[in-house]
């Protein structure tokens, strides 16, 4: 079993390496892998060139039993694919037996999305006259401004926004570089809070970051999903809201709006634009009602 772990290890650290992977994403396959080197020592597998194509089969029916859903199964086989074509490519193994096996099938799912209502309700929730305040409003305009993930925004530098220009420069997944236009809004509430907010909370320290939690460190991503799930609850806002959900409705308020859908990929910084294609449904479904509600023959 050490050579399984081995290899895993020998895996994960090409992701970083070779693949440029993010530390979430690795974290997110090691996860999954530890998983199946588990299920293989329960069934006394000892090395991954006793595996075979019924014993991957196997571990997927064992993860259903086990109650995870059909996204969840196929995110786990998409890892086991990468681990196999590695030992192959590396010729620990010489044929791929995850290869045969077939992702779950499952539709589109479209992204939770926010009125542009709700977002107002939300971004106007902090109480502007303390730090704290003026941190969490600058946080929550910038998000929704640029569109960006969770990760990328608790990690943003100083050096890295520029408000007289109106840009903010962002390292997104594999360590891929973008710069993302802001606005009026979020450049005026960035403003406040570097000049009043920033300073209140490091207590005459210093950080290289934007934003800034306790003794001038940038903020968990689970800080920030706390934070925005209790300005969610004082909007008033009933919806289930997840970190992405102000992504989300940041493209598809842009999509709304007429923008093209290769902008609207560059700034979201998808590598793919059928990744960024799943918004033009939530766009298109936006409209059916809109013609539905306010067409007189609709």
């Amino acid at each position: 079993m050490s050579d399984l772990n081995l290899l895993m290890d020998r895996y994960l650290n090409y992701l970083l390496v070779e693949k440029g992977l993010s530390g979430n994403t690795i974290d997110a396959y090691a996860r999954d892998l530890s998983r199946y080197v588990r299920f293989l020592r329960a069934n006394r597998i000892p090395t991954i060139a006793d595996t075979d194509t019924p014993v991957i089969l196997k571990y997927l029916l064992t993860l259903r039993d086990q109650g995870l859903g059909i996204r969840s199964r196929g995110r786990h086989l998409v890892t086991l694919r990468g681990f196999y074509r590695f030992a192959v490519q590396e010729k620990i193994l010489k044929k791929d037996p995850a290869r045969m096996v077939e992702l779950p099938k499952f539709g589109v799912r479209l992204p939770d999305v926010l009125s542009f209502e709700e977002i107002k309700k939300i971004l106007d929730s902090p109480d502007v006259s303390n730090a704290r305040g003026m941190r969490d409003a600058a946080m929550l305009e910038l998000l929704y401004a640029a569109g960006l993930r969770v990760s990328e925004l608790v990690h943003i530098k100083m050096s890295e926004i520029n408000l007289e220009s109106g840009f903010v420069r962002v390292f997104g997944k594999g360590a891929k570089e973008r710069v993302v236009p802001i606005g009026a809004h979020a450049r005026e509430k960035i403003q406040k809070y570097i000049a009043y907010g920033k300073p209140m909370l490091l207590k005459e320290g210093l950080s290289p970051y934007l934003f800034v939690a306790r003794a001038g460190n940038p903020m968990t991503r689970q800080g920030f999903w706390k934070l925005l799930k209790r300005y969610a609850v004082r909007a008033g806002i009933s919806k289930e809201i997840a970190p992405h959900s102000l992504r989300h409705s940041f493209a598809s308020h842009l999509l709304e709006g007429g923008a093209d859908l290769r902008a609207v990929q560059m700034m979201l910084g998808h590598v793919d634009i059928a990744t960024t294609q799943i918004y033009t449904h939530v766009a298109r479904t936006h409209l059916k009602k809109m013609h539905e509600k306010y067409h007189p023959r609709g």
